[in-house]
């Protein structure tokens, strides 16, 4: 790259950094997904639209892992393999998650609707719980909230369980897990944004399949999104 030259990851950021979508492939090595990417504050109804119409995948949202520590959100696989609910509930130890083929943990933890949403689905109340659940997270980080008082205000905002399920990076980031929420988060913190990013993966448009990247490239270029690669996030923050 010439002097003066912008590199691709450095417009992700810039275009992540004013609000505007990104798209993340992983790696041939792990899902082969490309996600659409936006920043969770940045959430509107036409953001949810596009994310719904275009991309075939979940919806869902990343966020980081000092998010779940201050509103104290468990991981599913946890809860599902606690000895006292797998008593109570014995289908949970015949559902347990000890076949991944693209990883050993799955990132998920509750899913939410924000208590002002009627059934939760549409893409003005999706977009609420989204955008409303990142500043919350924002303001009580930036107040040094916590413990039992970031409970109580999250509590008071928002209900489980709801519409928009919620993802929580790994401890230790991009450094211990390179999956889709890792990525997302990456690209919020380095846009300087609340580690908080909805996304959904692209699918082909017949559903059977990720999209493929050539198709994912294209679908870039005709809107003028950057993509990059996870591989690309790592060597920014020297993790190569």
């Amino acid at each position: 790259m010439g002097e003066g030259e912008v590199s691709e990851v450095q417009r992700a950021i810039a275009a992540f950094a004013a609000g505007q979508p990104v798209m993340v492939f992983d790696s041939d090595f792990r899902e082969k997904e490309t996600d659409l990417l936006w920043p969770a504050t940045a959430a509107t109804p036409e953001v949810m639209r596009t994310l719904r119409k275009d991309c075939g995948g979940l919806l869902f949202l990343a966020i980081g892992d000092e998010i779940g520590q201050l509103f104290g959100l468990p991981w599913l696989q946890d809860i599902h393999t606690h000895p006292a609910l797998v008593e109570q509930n014995p289908v949970l130890g015949h559902l347990i998650t000890n076949d991944l083929q693209y990883d050993a943990r799955s990132a998920f933890t509750l899913s939410i609707n924000h208590r002002d949403t009627y059934t939760g689905i549409t893409d003005r109340d999706r977009s609420l719980t989204t955008r409303r659940f990142a500043e919350l997270a924002g303001e009580s980080l930036a107040q040094g909230i916590s413990g039992e008082a970031a409970h109580t205000a999250l509590g008071e905002e928002f209900r489980t369980p709801g519409h928009i399920p919620v993802c929580r990076e790994s401890p230790g980031g991009l450094a211990t897990r390179q999956g889709h929420t890792e990525l997302a988060v990456a690209i919020a913190r380095l846009a300087g944004h609340v580690p908080a990013t909805i996304g959904a993966e692209m699918l082909q448009p017949d559903g059977d399949g990720a999209l493929s990247v050539e198709a994912a490239r294209e679908y870039a270029r005709e809107r003028g999104i950057p993509m990059i690669t996870g591989a690309d996030l790592l060597a920014e923050l020297g993790l190569e």
